[in-house]
């Protein structure tokens, strides 16, 4: 039957839900266990205290974390948001400081990941201390003021992603660290994969973020309804310190403030560098963020290698074979603790049979000659997997996971021909729209598939026409009605936000200016200045650069005392930027004498050669031709771009 739809030239504001998507609602509601309450029970269990309102500022008074902006998120779901995720919605919105077991507790609830904190001989030892100094620091005050103010005597770090770092500087003073009266403990490579994550592709990621996570959209049920692993992102100052010590393997132990803590070296799952520890007297596991309430990504959205399912599946199941027997509770890094052996073993085992189903399905029919996009639309999870909630794809979905792991063996060729060099969507929307009778009739035929509900082909439909021509305004607010209701019929919280920001940017514009996200000046200090030279390569306009031939010498004084100087030649030819080290072959026509922090404002594009001159920071000996050359030739990446809309040249 089909259902007549408003007009999308007439009102360019959010639609309420549509038949389709109210129909797939129903359905998920009769499929799903909502008899299983476990869950509602076990994220209240052991709260101590909470701030009120849940509210963080920074010094100047700036909202950094605002928890009543979901305050909506109550009662049954609305029809424009999947039941699923408005339940896992509702269980972020319990906050608080929570004790796990005897001496551990977690703040839940102010950002992105949970700060663990077990109460030593001394002091408090912090683990992961969310991402911003102003979340961390609310979250230890609340711990101070309810179980005795104490000093932080140690610092772990799970992993290297930076809602899990980015507050260290509010749990710790960096001198303290130097000084060796505190340690700061994280897996081998910590340091350079949180540094690296965010530099080589980090505009591009900042921008795809903005979409995965939804920040611009407004908070309500027609909109941003959280993130599926979290509420929100805290948005504050993101700081780093050098880890003192680094865990390198399985079984590794070490007594921090009187505490054995008791490693498993993870690396290669969840993160590049990960571990999850077990405190041996307080029968307690960590299972960092290899464990969740949701599936988790082995592709993210927003952009990053693909995660491996095996290493991640095996992982789990060493964890629960080393631990399990050993632990009355185990507490992750994002949501509430499990308490018990039966429970601990269930969650551990139905996330390692999750990922591992999801890699050998995938390579089974990979096998059997199944592209990507086809297996994606063939694996179904098995009942008992999939009635299970914490494997829901509240976050990570079944769909985009198996697809990564086809690029993890495979790549992104299918293996047809006819996909081995295709005509860029500009090129092909424009074709496209020609045969079907003009980017009218095109409409049209979208316009009849949105009103029968099958919105996935009027997308593609309206993604041709689009690319043929941008600013065909009935073209765009149909699709931006479409996006919205896929997006209103999805599990997964990025999903759900990638389609409505995407239909938000339809309807008024892509933001100007450069995203949110990408290199805090910690981060940006603790790069070598070899990834400073190769996001310099990176920047560099290849075409423009191709018949230029440079030779520049450059000397890096470090910004800390007592560092010794770094020497490279920069080399230009053949449209790439190269270094070396002395000694040099060739001789240079200039030296640009640097410090450390101005040759990453430079490189980052935030202060020009003239500006650091003019401050002292930098000093340029004989000809700067070559050096101006070069930074004439730097592109500058804005994060400005379409994302929705295809190129056009």
């Amino acid at each position: 039957m089909m259902v007549q739809l408003p007009d999308p030239v007439a009102d360019s504001e959010a639609r309420e839900a549509g038949p389709t998507t109210t129909g797939r609602h129903a359905a998920a509601v009769a499929a799903l266990p909502w008899a299983d309450r476990r869950a509602f029970e076990d994220v209240r269990r052991g709260r101590i205290a909470s701030i009120e309102p849940p509210v963080i500022r920074d010094s100047m008074g700036r909202v950094v974390f605002d928890l009543t902006t979901y305050d909506f998120v109550d009662g049954e779901a609305p029809a424009t948001v999947h039941p699923s995720l408005w339940r896992i919605a509702q269980l972020h919105r319990n906050h608080g400081l929570f004790e796990v077991t005897d001496g551990v507790y977690q703040v839940r609830g102010y950002d992105a990941a949970n700060m663990t904190v077990v109460a030593g001989e001394r002091g408090y030892v912090v683990i992961d201390p969310l991402t911003c100094v102003e979340s961390s620091a609310a979250a230890l005050d609340l711990v101070r003021r309810h179980l005795g103010d104490r000093p932080v005597t140690a610092v772990v770090h799970t992993h290297c992603h930076i809602d899990h770092f980015g507050g260290v500087k509010g749990v710790v003073d960096e001198a303290d660290v130097r000084a060796g009266r505190v340690p700061v403990v994280a897996p081998v490579g910590f340091y350079e994969h949180a540094v690296s994550e965010n530099v080589s592709a980090g505009v591009a990621m900042g921008r795809r973020s903005g979409f995965m996570f939804g920040g611009a959209l407004p908070k309500s049920a027609r909109g941003h309804v959280m993130n599926g692993s979290c509420a929100a992102v805290a948005t504050g100052r993101k700081s780093l310190i050098r880890p003192t010590h680094e865990v390198t393997r399985t079984g590794e132990e070490l007594v921090l403030d009187g505490v054995r803590f008791v490693f498993q070296y993870v690396p290669e799952t969840e993160a590049p560098a990960e571990m999850n520890f077990h405190l041996p007297e307080r029968r307690a596991l960590c299972m960092a963020e290899l464990i969740s309430h949701h599936m988790h990504n082995l592709y993210t959205l927003r952009g990053a290698p693909v995660r491996n399912a095996v290493a991640w599946s095996d992982a789990i199941d060493e964890a629960l074979r080393l631990y399990g027997d050993a632990s009355d509770v185990t507490f992750i890094g994002h949501g509430w603790p499990v308490w018990g052996q039966e429970q601990i073993a269930e969650l551990l085992g139905m996330h390692r049979d999750l990922y591992r189903y999801l890699h050998d399905e995938t390579l089974r029919l990979a096998n059997h000659g199944y592209t990507p996009n086809e297996i994606a639309e063939l694996i179904e999870l098995p009942e008992p997997l999939d009635a299970y909630w914490a494997n829901r794809g509240t976050y990570g979905a079944t769909s985009h996971n198996v697809k990564g792991v086809y690029q993890h063996y495979l790549g992104w060729f299918d293996g047809n021909p006819a996909n081995l060099d295709p005509l860029p969507p500009a090129q092909a929307g424009r074709r496209y729209v020609e045969l079907m009778g003009g980017i009218d009739a095109v409409v049209a035929h979208a316009r009849s598939a949105h009103e029968t509900g099958e919105d996935r082909w009027a997308a593609e439909l309206l993604k041709h026409a689009l690319a043929a021509d941008h600013d065909h305004r009935p073209a765009r607010l149909l699709q931006a009605d479409v996006f919205e209701q896929l997006g209103y019929q999805s599990e997964a919280a990025p999903w759900r936000n990638f389609y409505l920001v995407g239909a938000q940017e339809l309807r008024h514009g892509t933001p100007s200016g450069r995203p949110a996200g990408g290199a805090s000046p910690d981060l940006v200090a603790g790069m070598t200045p070899e990834m400073i030279l190769d996001y310099l390569g990176i920047r560099l306009n290849g075409p423009r650069a191709a018949a230029a031939r440079l030779r520049l010498e450059l000397v890096i004084s470090d910004d800390r005392p007592g560092q010794a100087e770094d020497r490279y030649l920069l080399i230009v030819e053949n449209g790439i930027l190269r270094y070396t080290r002395p000694p040099f072959t060739e001789t240079p026509t200039g030296t640009l004498r640097v410090r450390h922090a101005a040759l990453a404002d430079l490189a980052y594009g935030a202060a020009s050669l003239d500006e650091l001159l003019a401050k002292d920071t930098a000093r340029v000996d004989g000809d700067r031709t070559d050096l101006d050359t070069l930074l004439g030739l730097l592109d500058t990446f804005t994060g400005a771009f379409e994302v929705v809309l295809p190129n056009l040249r």
